[in-house]
């Protein structure tokens, strides 16, 4: 089970950055990473906001995945 939901994080994670490389412009948001937990997702956006990786994020849940996605 944890083999199956590591590759299919992974291959989330690949879609989501093939997708937003393919389809936004340079100055868009882009996915910073994907997680199970509201709480966590919220977590990791704040501290990279605290480590100046990026000015802003917003979580979204994807409800067909059954993860929030992070995007900076």
């Amino acid at each position: 089970m944890r083999k199956a939901r590591a590759v299919l994080v992974s291959a989330v994670l690949a879609l989501g950055v093939s997708l937003t490389i393919g389809a936004t412009p340079a100055h868009a948001e882009r996915l910073a990473g994907v997680f199970r937990d509201y709480s966590e997702c919220q977590r990791i956006g704040n501290q990279g906001i605290a480590q100046g990786w990026w000015d802003s994020f917003h979580c979204e849940w994807e409800g067909r995945y059954r993860y929030y996605f992070l995007y900076a």
